[in-house]
């Protein structure tokens, strides 16, 4: 005989479920309460505290890794006491919704933030339509941005690539491959800043008339050889092209190391049929090395082209975007930071933005049809 159910119809049937089961629930809405009370209660420690700063460290660290246990902790423990399908259908969702809010809190909501000011005046006060971005696409310096990026997307981008890909073809036939690979892998490990700082040095320059005259690497090579020490930095449109040598100096161990990787993947059967065949080592090379990384080849090429899209330390540090050097992420810069102009550097950091999501997506078709994800 089948049990019929009584709570549906009868209330005390409801009040006996209830009382059976209210421990079970002031515990599933005090505990999460008090998750928040105490990772609540360390931002504001950290954020108002005058302790030593040993101590802010520790703490930071203890309520930062602990914190974020504690929630996974807590977020698992709550979906876990609710029935099996509920499980299975939430608990993914505890472990990838903390990342999901991260990025919604620090990426999506400041991207449509930053499209709202793009349409507001100087002082985030008045409507001004697509102002700003008239200015954007007709003032002469952003033109000039523009150019430069476009300048480093070609040269700096092909140059690293191609660079990159010989190095790992002829040092992969080197018995001192690994020193080799680690000497230019080495500029990928200092940030852009110091890269900038040591370049200025090789670039460096004291006009005449100084008492004792100063003069970079360069100059000194130059005088070395018969030669007049110039001002490097000063010649556009060539100093141009020597902030792109350190785009290069630092992109092509990246590089290098992806393509040494993917060609050590190349089956060595079908490079030795090639040759039998009477195929030259360039012709192996083009018909069965290049088709062959060909994924990994737009992958990097795709990373640098965004990275000299989005390219400001190596300006900033070196020029400051003067003498025709200016970037589009500098004079973002310039217009939020030193002419205190939101609206116009919103709208350069839109227009920035769209300019890369082509290539993001286009990486990510790559990816998904070589199934990386």
């Amino acid at each position: 005989m089948q049990k019929k159910d009584t709570t549906s119809s009868d209330p005390g049937g409801v009040l006996t479920w209830l009382g059976s089961n209210i421990g079970r629930i002031l515990v599933s809405l005090i505990v999460p309460i008090l998750t928040f009370v105490i990772l609540w209660q360390g931002y504001i420690f950290l954020r108002d505290t005058d302790a030593p700063q040993i101590v802010i460290v520790l703490v930071a660290i203890v309520w930062g890794v602990g914190g974020v246990a504690l929630l996974f902790y807590v977020s698992n423990w709550l979906v876990e006491k609710l029935p099996g399908a509920w499980i299975q259908r939430l608990q993914p969702y505890v472990f990838v919704g903390p990342a999901i809010a991260l990025l919604m809190w620090f990426l999506a909501l400041p991207v449509l933030r930053t499209l709202y000011l793009s349409f507001i005046d100087d002082i985030s006060r008045e409507f001004v339509g697509f102002e700003n971005y008239a200015f954007a696409f007709t003032d002469r310096i952003m033109l000039e941005a523009f150019r430069n990026n476009f300048l480093w997307m070609v040269v700096g981008t092909s140059v690293s690539v191609i660079l990159g890909l010989l190095i790992a073809v002829l040092a992969d036939r080197s018995k001192f491959e690994s020193a080799y690979k680690a000497i230019i892998f080495l500029p990928m490990a200092i940030s852009f800043v110091g890269s900038g700082v040591i370049w200025k040095f090789v670039y460096a320059y004291k006009g005449e008339g100084v008492g004792i005259q100063e003069i970079g690497l360069l100059n000194a090579i130059v005088v070395g050889l018969g030669g007049e020490s110039q001002a490097w930095l000063l010649m556009p449109p060539w100093n141009n092209f020597l902030l792109i040598v350190i785009m290069v100096w630092m992109q092509t161990g990246y590089a290098m190391v992806l393509l040494s990787s993917a060609i050590k993947g190349i089956p060595t059967e079908l490079l030795e049929a090639a040759r039998v065949d009477g195929a030259t080592e360039v012709q192996a090379f083009f018909r069965i090395t290049i088709p062959y990384i060909q994924g990994t080849l737009i992958t990097v090429t795709t990373t640098i082209l965004i990275f000299s899209l989005k390219l400001f330390d190596i300006v900033r540090v070196m020029t400051g975007g003067n003498n025709g050097t200016n970037v589009i992420a500098n004079e973002f810069y310039i217009q939020r930071f030193t002419y205190n102009n939101s609206g116009r550097a919103s709208a350069i950091a839109i227009i920035l933005l769209i300019a890369i999501i082509p290539i993001m997506v286009y990486n990510l078709r790559q990816f998904r049809e070589r199934k990386a994800f």
